[in-house]
């Protein structure tokens, strides 16, 4: 879209049809596209300008203030800056509703594209539980595919327990037992073998889960041990919470062309997904 201002930097996951994992996570039946980082605050920033001058679903928390997002102005005409230092960081305080909108909007060509329709038909909500739509092509990933990008290996067709393709994980290796977030990518020796990163540590990941009431967390945080950061370790939240521990990263299933061109080359069996 001519009025595009954030691109999402996308890694492919083909391989489709692979098992689960003895979790009984990971098997995905077609390929798609998960993002390499975390959203940051600058990408979130761009998307609060856009789309939140009145910010009538609440898609600012004004604790952002001290992760790097500050707002300005009155209601119909607010402005939000992203503190430079923190600009690449991932956003946080963000609640399930408010990716869902981020989704919706990127889906819909940015700029004054609708929050409420497109991947997930919202119309006002801010509570309860909202299926992504069928045909769904910018979406929070479904735990199977937040899992296998994060610990499947496609040439072993094994899983790992951390996401940087080990069973074992140090300081050197991802952003826990720590005093604050890290810049998206920091550990630039340590990408999963898909090659996203910070799915282990750094903050908890929205996936789209269906816990009761909740929605689902993956890959532990800054302030947490090692132990939150395995495979083995699931965790959800009330959907509308926002959080300060907590952000997403956004997936998408292009049109079938598009992705055709990035997998063919590796021999990948292309299936269209269906939600």
């Amino acid at each position: 879209s001519a009025s595009a201002i954030v691109t999402i930097d996308y890694v492919t996951v083909g391989n489709a049809g692979n098992a689960a994992d003895t979790t009984g996570y990971g098997a995905v039946s077609y390929a798609y596209q998960i993002g390499k980082y975390e959203v940051t605050n600058a990408q979130y920033g761009e998307f609060l300008n856009a789309a939140a001058k009145t910010d009538s679903y609440n898609l600012y928390n004004s604790s952002m203030s001290s992760f790097g997002i500050t707002r300005g102005g009155s209601s119909g005409s607010y402005t939000y800056s992203v503190t430079t230092a923190l600009a690449n960081r991932p956003v946080v305080y963000v609640s399930w509703f408010d990716a869902a909108r981020m989704a919706n909007w990127m889906m819909n060509g940015q700029g004054s594209g609708s929050t409420e329709t497109g991947a997930y038909t919202l119309n006002n909500a801010i509570s309860g539980i909202v299926l992504a739509n069928a045909g769904a092509q910018v979406y929070i990933p479904t735990e199977n595919e937040w899992y296998k990008a994060a610990y499947y290996n496609a040439a072993s067709q094994t899983y790992s327990i951390h996401a940087n393709g080990t069973n074992g994980i140090t300081t050197a290796d991802a952003n826990y037992n720590s005093a604050a977030s890290t810049d998206v990518g920091s550990f630039s020796s340590d990408p999963s073998s898909y090659g996203t990163f910070d799915q282990g540590g750094n903050v908890w990941e929205w996936n789209d889960a269906v816990i009761g009431s909740s929605r689902g967390l993956r890959g532990g945080s800054w302030d947490l041990n090692a132990f939150y950061l395995a495979s083995s370790v699931r965790y959800d939240l009330g959907p509308s919470v926002e959080y300060g521990l907590v952000g997403f990263r956004l997936a998408s299933v292009p049109e079938p062309s598009s992705l055709v061109l990035s997998v063919l080359a590796s021999g990948v069996v292309l299936l269209r997904r269906k939600r």
